[in-house]
């Protein structure tokens, strides 16, 4: 995987927006806050013991959730400093890391903040945009991985570019920019701004599947 890094990007984004909300300002993560979002996103670099717990279930999880509490006690804007100062030396500085789940995670995220507050969709550069798109490309299966009874196909809106999350005839179809896409992947359908098309059963499969990690 090559071209170049946007999560730096985000990163600075995020963080200012953060600073400018505070640490009570909403999320699309209800009933997460602004502070628990900094948290989050500091415990996964940083806390290498209680890490894994946020994608991992059982034991894991729990540590993980006793961490960030314990990290979303602390000040808000060291918090936010920490997060942007960015990751210590190690995983988190590899390329690919950066370029696909910590692109994604700082996307995500950035959207959760902005638009539980009035903030609409953003016009993201092209390069921004082709990111987004091979992001949404790799293994788009396992985000929808729990869609049954309809196969998928995700489309860069106003492009002939497609690509197939879920094997199976007929097909729903999700258009929509591939941030749109993105987000509608990582579970925030009510919020992504795409177009879901196809058989009537099909579409309905798609509307009521739980998508994300």
């Amino acid at each position: 995987m090559s071209g170049p890094f946007f999560d730096t990007a985000e990163r600075v984004r995020l963080s200012d927006l953060l600073d400018e909300l505070g640490p009570a300002a909403p999320t699309l993560l209800a009933p997460w806050t602004t502070r628990d979002i900094a948290a989050h996103l500091v415990l996964r670099e940083r806390d290498h013991l209680a890490g894994p717990g946020l994608v991992l279930p059982g034991a894991w999880s729990r540590l993980a959730g006793r961490r960030q509490a314990a990290l979303a006690a602390r000040d808000f804007s060291w918090l936010v400093g920490t997060f942007r100062s960015g990751p210590p030396p190690g995983f988190f500085r590899v390329g690919w890391v950066r370029r696909l789940p910590s692109l994604n995670e700082f996307f995500v995220h950035h959207e959760d903040v902005r638009r539980a507050n009035g903030l609409g969709p953003r016009t993201n550069e092209p390069a921004m945009d082709e990111a987004l798109w091979r992001n949404v490309s790799r293994a788009p299966w396992y985000l929808a991985r729990r869609l049954r009874g309809t196969g998928l196909e995700l489309q860069w809106a106003g492009t002939a570019r497609t690509v197939r999350a879920r094997r199976g005839e007929p097909a729903a179809r999700i258009a929509g920019p591939p941030g749109e896409l993105l987000l509608y992947l990582f579970g925030r359908q009510d919020a992504a701004h795409v177009e879901v098309s196809g058989p009537a059963t099909e579409v309905g499969a798609v509307r009521a599947a739980r998508f994300g990690l």
